[in-house]
């Protein structure tokens, strides 16, 4: 193998041990060691520590408090000890717990090298916030650098970078020349995580090869060549580090491994014990009638809330479905800047959906309305960031701001209600616009636009098939979900994260039109769907923030105004239930809850505008009526599926390895954010500063933080909000069925083998008992159900949980 080679296999093998980071206004939740995935999450953590020097497992505190509120069953918390050999009071044992990680701080020269290397990704990944821009970007980022280093007094005109190299394989290749192969995969795992943020977002941005990427090119290959050559210049010494965690480290990592081992047994006994019973329940239940209307939300946490009042309000039924509606596009809404993926990462986009203006005057009128908003901002935002004239624009307008700051801050929901006058005078895109969603046989780029009526039949299908729908109402909602915050820079954070950080309406959009296409229902009714011919389409949104359901009714026939009206004034009344509940869930005054959620929407200085998903735990494959009996406190992701209208799991499959895999994903990412908010998060929003519109400092510079800020994990400092649980998915499906898509997709069972989430089965063919994945496709029965016979093929007779 050529020097070349193994220096690029060198650095792929390191760069496993990042995770990817997506720019601030696309954030997608990630867990942030994915790199440790094929290793038993006990490994992983003691290894992301030595790496990262981040925490894995919560604070003896957080344990406490737990026990305190009676979340961990004492039973199972006594049996998970004894598994690993403790007795003992726990009380004694939390205070055996706790043992620092230490890691040593950098040396002052490679605090300079960190220093200087970010001073110029900042400027060169910045993207479109920098007035004044850093040179020869287009050459790429080695290249760049290359071309200023000379002019930076910062760094030292010593070593390599004196005279680097025209390219960065031969800078990378000097630099390892005293070092044997066999060093170069530590050596590149050490100086990709001495800065994780920066070079998470390199890996992100490298792989999607989006516009900037294409424009501004940036690789781990020239990122690593220029921190070489600046630790040369410094003179730091790069020999990898060794040293392995201290025993007391790994003793404590075991019993918190008991103790978060028991929390999340403890509560996925409960969420269990519910489904099994009301399993039992199902079975003997007559099937119901045609309900007022269907209303089909994203699996997202947040959807339980209003999905749970909407019920009580009138008949009708709500199903979980992924926020893209099964859709992976990339879409370009009219008076986008850029079309965005609206998909989740775990896909690429098939199409190219476009909005084109059907109404003339109302487009018209959108146009000159923003039109003259846009130049207004566009003006305001050239004085203030301009350096000649920045101070002037203070002197004159600055008693303007100070009124608006002022507004903001006394009396945000005055603000919030002028706000809202303002957007209903300039009419929505959804209005006078339609979706290209027929196949043009036209391309944008690599993509189609459009679909053809084969792909439309499909996803609709898919979409009916995985909730598993007989009947259809006179009207079917397909709901997706944005928020609304102000001065918020994590705000895509409580966007759909199936949609990759975007709101979800206009994926609900095209599937809805894609149901209403009269080829397109004649095309399901072949297939075997009973589809009414009076069943009417149409698209929402929700409001995660002050949970108001906007519907895109344009299309609705005078036949169904009636509906229409009655649905309106339900999802009124169901979202003054659900603000009334979310409100008091952030100490506030539940009788205030629409009110209070459009101020939290509206003021400025609001830094905690809702929860977002802080508190998930669970996922729920299985039909509504498993769950609608009970409060699941909007922890838990509920995705629709009926087995009996899967007889292939076909269906099972998708979900299993699309939305459980995303739902992972997002559950990772909170609690690694909760147990180390240091390390895996980033820190608080009052010291945040945002910077080139891709992530954000923690002070004036450093590395990007990479995940969820503290107002979006604490009720009050060292008190989280959120439980930070591993995923627990229960699934209401024949266990056999269960155990033949695992064996399928290795990366699932390494995901479960290696106990990233747990997976239990309500199985509705033996008698509605729950059984345990436990490892190597082999399931336990619950201790709560009967023992299973020791001849039950589907799930060997093992000890219970």
């Amino acid at each position: 193998m050529s020097t070349e080679h193994a220096i690029e296999d060198s650095i792929d093998k390191a760069a496993t041990t990042v995770g990817s980071v997506w720019p601030i206004h696309s954030f997608v939740t990630a867990n942030p060691l994915s790199g440790f995935e094929d290793m038993p999450f006990s490994e992983a953590v003691t290894q992301a520590a030595d790496l990262l020097g981040g925490r894995g497992y919560p604070r003896s505190e957080t344990f406490q408090a737990a026990l305190d509120d009676g979340q961990i069953d004492p039973e199972i918390l006594e049996s998970e000890l004894a598994e690993r050999g403790y007795e003992g009071d726990p009380e004694t044992l939390l205070e055996e717990l706790d043992t620092t990680v230490e890691t040593e701080r950098p040396d002052t020269d490679a605090q300079r090298v960190d220093h200087a290397l970010t001073k110029w990704l900042s400027a060169f990944l910045d993207e479109g916030q920098a007035q004044w821009s850093m040179p020869n970007r287009e050459d790429g980022f080695y290249s760049a650098v290359r071309s200023v280093a000379a002019y930076d007094s910062q760094i030292p005109d010593e070593g390599v970078v004196a005279d680097l190299p025209t390219s960065p394989t031969e800078t990378i290749e000097s630099v390892l020349e005293p070092y044997a192969e066999s060093q170069w995969v530590p050596i590149f795992e050490e100086q990709l995580t001495a800065l994780p943020g920066w070079t998470g977002f390199i890996k992100q941005r490298a792989d999607d090869d989006g516009a900037w990427q294409s424009t501004h090119p940036i690789t781990l290959e020239g990122y690593l060549a220029v921190r070489l050559a600046l630790l040369d210049a410094f003179g730091v010494d790069i020999t990898p580090s060794t040293g392995p965690e201290s025993a007391a480290a790994e003793a404590s990592d075991e019993l918190a491994e008991a103790f978060l081992s028991a929390w999340e047994a403890s509560y996925r006994s409960e969420v269990v014990e519910h489904v099994a019973a009301e399993s039992e329940a199902l079975a003997d239940s007559e099937p119901s009638g045609r309900p007022d209307a269907q209303l089909v939300f994203c699996i997202d946490t947040r959807s339980e809330v209003i999905r749970r009042h909407i019920e009580t309000t009138g008949d009708y039924d709500t199903h979980g479905y992924a926020g893209f509606f099964g859709i992976p596009m990339e879409y370009d809404g009219y008076d986008a800047e850029v079309s965005v993926d609206a998909c989740p990462p775990i896909l690429d986009p098939q199409h190219r959906i476009t909005e084109m203006p059907a109404d003339d005057d109302v487009q018209a009128t959108h146009d000159r309305r923003s039109s003259l908003r846009e130049a207004a901002g566009e003006v305001v935002e050239t004085l203030k960031t301009n350096p000649a004239t920045a101070f002037g624009f203070v002197e004159s307008a600055g008693s303007g701001y100070g009124l608006a700051l002022a507004a903001r801050t006394l009396v945000p929901g005055r603000v919030y209600d002028l706000l809202d006058s303002a957007d209903d005078a300039v009419p929505d895109e959804h209005k006078f616009c339609d979706q290209v969603v027929h196949h043009q046989h036209t391309y944008a780029g690599d993509l189609p636009v459009g679909m053809t009526h084969e792909e439309k039949v499909e996803y609709a299908a898919t979409a009916f098939e995985l909730m598993g729908w007989e009947t259809f109402g006179r009207l079917v909602v397909f709901t997706g979900h944005a928020s609304e915050t102000a001065n918020n820079p994590y705000d895509s954070s409580l966007d759909c994260g199936a949609c990759a950080g975007n709101p979800g309406g206009p994926s609900a959009r095209v599937l809805a039109a894609i149901c209403n296409d009269d080829e397109v229902a004649s095309a399901l009714r072949e297939r075997g769907f009973d589809l009414p011919d009076d069943t009417v389409f149409l698209a929402g949104q929700h409001n995660t923030t002050t949970d108001e359901v906007e519907l895109y009714d344009g299309h609705v026939p005078e036949s169904h105004a009636e509906d229409l009206e009655q649905l309106r004034a339900d999802l009124a009344t169901a979202r003054e239930h659900a603000t009334a509940e979310r409100t008091d869930s952030m100490d506030a005054d539940g009788s205030t809850g629409v009110s209070e959620t459009e101020r939290r929407a509206a003021d400025w200085a609001e830094t905690r505008p809702e929860w977002g998903l802080a508190g998930n735990a669970g996922f729920v494959v299985g039909p509504r009526e498993l769950t609608s009996d009970v409060d699941l406190d909007g922890r838990a992701f509920l995705h629709s599926y009926d087995w009996s209208t899967d007889p292939d799991g076909d269906a099972l499959e998708a979900i299993l390895t699309g939305p459980m895999v995303v739902t992972q994903w997002i559950n990772t990412q909170y609690y690694f954010s909760t147990v180390d908010n240091a390390v895996y998060g980033s820190g608080s929003k009052v010291t945040q500063n945002p910077v080139g519109n891709v992530g954000v400092y923690q002070g004036n510079g450093g590395d990007l933080m990479t995940g969820l800020p503290l107002q979006s994990l604490l009720a009050a400092d060292d008190d989280p909000y959120h439980q930070p649980l591993r995923l627990s998915t229960v699934v209401h499906a024949p266990v056999d069925r269960v155990t033949d898509v695992l064996a399928d997709h290795e990366d699932l069972t390494e995901l479960l083998d290696n106990d990233w989430l747990s997976l239990t089965v309500v199985d509705p063919t033996q008698d509605h008992r729950a059984f345990h994945y436990e490892a190597d496709l082999e399931w336990s029965p619950m201790s709560e159900q009967v023992e299973m016979d020791s001849a039950t093929p589907t799930a060997p007779a093992v000890a219970d949980d």
